[in-house]
């Protein structure tokens, strides 16, 4: 045991550094986000999101941007549980078999005007498991698609990209 905590002790703490995020770039994206939301929703953007059939890669990246951080409600984003309450769906992994019902359903149920975000590659063009016995591949051979965000897994500033670029495709369309 003593020679485990001396090994420990030698080697010290092993990580890596975090990555830096100009916090500056980042209020400005969000204060962009912000003001796109109030022209097309006036108050603010509710999204319901899907796991598809993912790695869960994408999901720790969605799950990021609610973290205190990027802290996404702060602009106007929030996720809810409901899709009768959601203005959008962010739909993440290539559709499985089993989530093909449950994703058009979801879509069906969401209001009009609704818009349909694909976050990460799987999502955008099936990634690794393209289309077999088990996958439908892309979010866009079940649903519509408005918006993609290629990355495996897409970095959380690039999710915000994402909905900005959705934002003002729906506002000039």
């Amino acid at each position: 045991m003593l020679r485990i905590l001396a090994h420990i002790l030698r080697t010290g703490i092993v990580t890596e550094p975090p990555p830096t995020i100009n916090d500056a770039a980042l209020e400005t994206l969000g204060l962009e986000l912000r003001r796109a939301i109030d022209v097309r929703f006036g108050r603010s953007l509710a999204l319901r999101f899907i796991d598809a059939g993912s790695c869960n890669g994408c999901e720790l990246e969605v799950h990021a941007l609610a973290n205190p951080y990027y802290d996404l409600e702060r602009f106007g984003v929030g996720f809810v549980a409901s899709p009768r309450h959601a203005d959008a769906l962010l739909v993440t992994g290539p559709v499985s078999r089993h989530m093909e019902t449950a994703l058009r359903r979801t879509w069906l149920a969401i209001p009009s005007p609704k818009f349909v975000i694909a976050a990460g590659q799987c999502a955008c063009d099936g990634g690794e498991f393209g289309v077999s016995y088990a996958s439908y591949g892309a979010v866009e051979n079940v649903v519509p698609v408005d918006v993609k965000i290629p990355g495996c897994p897409p970095r959380p500033e690039d999710l915000m990209l994402g909905l900005l670029a959705s934002l003002h495709s729906k506002i000039e369309g």
